[in-house]
């Protein structure tokens, strides 16, 4: 073999790895999962810090605001400051109960009443405008009016609606509220104003007992609010280097064959019948 067609051929065998080698290396990496959380037995949701979780991210995953948090936890320092693998509360549910899956309305914290028990529990719902998306109420989100909340006891025992109005006194509660109502399991239902899309699942389960108040908060966005398109066009640029990458190792793999088919046709004997018709 002579130097030309050991060169091609060389040439040749690294177009080919690098032709096979560029589209894998180009694949998009597989995003991190969040482990669904399970209550224990005595209805507690437990969540184990990961690493690089800040309060807000913990927050976010589990549908709860900051100052929940940190009701649940009273532990944490001013700051909010997380260590990997420290135990956090980020809910307690009814062992009877059942958790509802994707971004769900946030239950407060009953809290009892100072009055005796009289065998009635009050719940109280805020339809809260949405602004940002995030499925939780910000302090600048007003409440929305427009909406209608139903409440209806799961055997039929009670039935009710209402619908959503802004108290003139800004000091006040937002939302509203279902009065002297029998303990029991309860579901609740809303519609939102036409112009709007819901950010959580609009019905709720929950079981209130004589003497509790609950509140649920839901979340609603304007359809008239448009996309962050700097946001749209980062990810656009993260996505675009796989398919070139592609693009790439194909022509490599494309010059790779003609080579290959250079130094096929370069290693034929000539024919000796070249010229025309054989002479005697």
């Amino acid at each position: 073999m002579n130097s030309k067609r050991f060169f091609i051929l060389f040439a040749l065998v690294i177009l080919l790895l690098l032709g096979l080698w560029l589209p894998v290396s180009a694949a998009p990496t597989a995003q991190q999962q969040v482990p669904t959380l399970t209550p224990g037995p005595d209805g507690r949701i437990i969540y184990v810090v990961q690493a690089g979780d800040t309060c807000t991210r913990v927050g976010i995953l589990n549908s709860i605001s900051i100052d929940q948090l940190r009701q649940l936890n009273s532990k944490l320092d001013e700051n909010c400051t997380l260590i990997e693998g420290q135990e956090l509360l980020v809910g307690i549910i009814s062992v009877a109960g059942t958790p509802t899956a994707g971004p769900s309305p946030t239950p407060g914290l009953p809290t009892p009443t100072p009055t005796p028990l009289t065998g009635t529990t009050e719940v109280c719902v805020l339809l809260f405008e949405d602004a940002n998306g995030n499925a939780l109420r910000e302090e600048t989100e007003p409440a929305l009016a427009g909406g209608a909340v139903s409440l209806t006891e799961n055997n039929g025992e009670y039935s009710a609606a209402l619908d959503t109005v802004i108290p003139a006194d800004p000091e006040a509660y937002q939302g509203i509220c279902f009065s002297d109502i029998p303990e029991g399991s309860y579901n609740i239902t809303v519609g939102i104003p036409d112009n709007y899309n819901p950010t959580v699942d609009l019905n709720y389960s929950l079981i209130v007992n004589a003497g509790d108040r609950a509140e649920v908060g839901f979340g609603a966005q304007s359809k008239d609010i448009v996309a962050d398109p700097g946001a749209q066009e980062t990810g656009d640029t993260d996505g675009g280097t796989t398919p070139l990458f592609g693009i790439i190792g194909g022509l490599l793999l494309l010059g790779g064959a003609g080579l290959g088919y250079y130094a096929w046709r370069s290693g034929k004997p000539e024919s000796k019948l070249s010229g025309g018709m054989l002479r005697k």
